[in-house]
């Protein structure tokens, strides 16, 4: 009789081993699993911006977008927030019907969207040598980005996010 009562704490203690056991797997599984899960949405002010001019499909103006020193975060592949100036005509238009897949940003990894500044015929458009941008959805963060030349502005239209620049290049394909 007596084996028996010392056989049930010893059960009890082994249980209660397995329990602590199963909870630190759990623990340490859902800690691998948040991980995975995808990053926070970019923010304007999670970014650093680069715009350079490109000669492919008439001319165009490529911005890079990279993230800042130990952020990751995903940019959603739609089209950037921009204007040329503070007038209604001088706002970016989408050049693109659908949405592109998200970019994870971290590191060297960069975002690429094109915009051309004009896409009408004739001598009509006013000259601008800067555009302001933001991600979609965080226009009271907008940055001013410097023009490597002045652009003429009618229009502008602009493509989605887009991991390779190539893909980038508006009215394209």
């Amino acid at each position: 009789m007596r084996s028996r009562f010392a056989t049930r704490p010893a059960r009890l203690a082994l249980a209660a081993v397995a329990a602590v056991a199963l909870t630190a797997t759990a623990t340490a599984t859902a800690a691998a699993d948040s991980r995975s899960d995808t990053a926070r949405a970019c923010g304007t002010n999670d970014l650093d911006f680069r715009v350079g001019s490109e000669t492919q499909a008439g001319g165009y103006l490529l911005v890079t977008a990279k993230a800042k020193s130990g952020v990751t975060c995903s940019l959603k592949g739609v089209f950037p927030s921009a204007s040329f100036g503070s007038s209604i005509d001088t706002e970016v238009s989408p050049a693109e019907q659908g949405v592109s897949e998200s970019i994870t940003l971290s590191g060297s990894t960069a975002a690429y969207a094109g915009i051309s500044p004009k896409t009408t015929n004739g001598d009509q458009g006013r000259q601008f040598d800067q555009l302001h941008l933001s991600v979609a959805g965080d226009e009271a963060n907008s940055v001013s980005l410097d023009l490597p030349e002045a652009v003429t502005v009618d229009k502008p239209v602009a493509t989605n996010w887009h991991a390779d620049p190539a893909d980038a290049v508006p009215f394209a394909g």
